[in-house]
């Protein structure tokens, strides 16, 4: 019986868990390129409650005698698969379709990426900079800041499905700027550490990124100017999710209680 309460307790303790992301999802279903998170559980070590065997002769059982002590959570991992388009009224915004991720620099020095392409185009140092609204710079196939030369009107930049930048000089003549978006991938993209917002880092489980325009064999992803990703949380599948860890909740709740009804029972024989 004792055994009983520590396994409902862990379960008590995973669907609490469950119900924390599955919250996360729904507070972030409006977050532009945000990805559903899944809790995924494993089992704890089984206790053997019997010996090999029960026989004089000490025959071996053909069946073991072993209870599980309860769940745990085992991980939290994230679904990359593609959102829905949303069209904005910004020319800097930018949507990718495919497995690709934007890379930008933080003030830290530090490469992040993300699937959230709103980008602006800010005041710096050298110039109008492609950036993001946390200030983080965007990176081109070199890994350098895409930077807009002095005598270019921002509103007149294009963004082609290859993430060529370029725009159109006051003739209406299209003039590349020989810069393109950087896009990577990742072998593992469950992998990548979660950071505030929607940044990931690499790490040793996502594997090394790999640069869209200088590997080979990569299936390419490509980009649309005036669309943003908007996250892939479904409402209606993530209410159903929060039903049951509810009552899966309530049956360890329950058990729970039913064990120290048991014990309670238990205590009143020996009076």
């Amino acid at each position: 019986m004792m055994r009983a309460l520590w396994s409902a307790a862990s379960g008590m303790r995973a669907q609490q868990s469950n119900v924390d992301a599955i919250s996360n999802n729904l507070a972030n279903v409006n977050t532009t390129g945000y990805k559903t998170e899944k809790p995924e559980f494993k089992t704890l070590l089984y206790q053997t409650i019997q010996t090999e065997t029960t026989t004089a002769n000490g025959a071996q059982k053909p069946i073991s005698a072993q209870v599980g002590l309860g769940t745990r959570l085992a991980s939290v991992t994230s679904n990359f698969q593609q959102g829905h388009a949303q069209d904005v009224d910004s020319n800097s915004a930018v949507m990718i379709e495919g497995d690709g991720l934007f890379g930008v620099s933080g003030r830290d020095n530090q490469v992040y990426y993300t699937r959230n392409g709103d980008f602006f185009w800010s005041q710096g140092q050298n110039g109008l900079t492609l950036c993001t609204s946390e200030g983080y710079q965007v990176m081109d196939t070199n890994n350098n800041e895409i930077i807009l030369p002095d005598e270019v009107d921002a509103s007149r930049v294009t963004i082609s499905s290859d993430g060529v930048i370029g725009y159109m000089d006051p003739q209406n003549a299209y003039v590349p700027l020989n810069q393109t978006i950087g896009l990577w991938q990742f072998n593992n993209d469950a992998g990548l550490q979660k950071i505030s917002g929607t940044y990931y880092l690499e790490t040793a489980a996502s594997g090394m990124p790999m640069n869209e325009a200088t590997t080979p064999g990569l299936r390419r992803s490509s980009t649309i100017q005036g669309y943003l990703e908007s996250s892939n949380v479904q409402v209606a599948d993530e209410m159903v999710n929060m039903i049951v860890a509810q009552r899966a909740y309530e049956l360890n709740s329950r058990a729970i209680t039913t064990s120290d009804t048991m014990l309670e029972q238990a205590n009143n024989l020996k009076r």
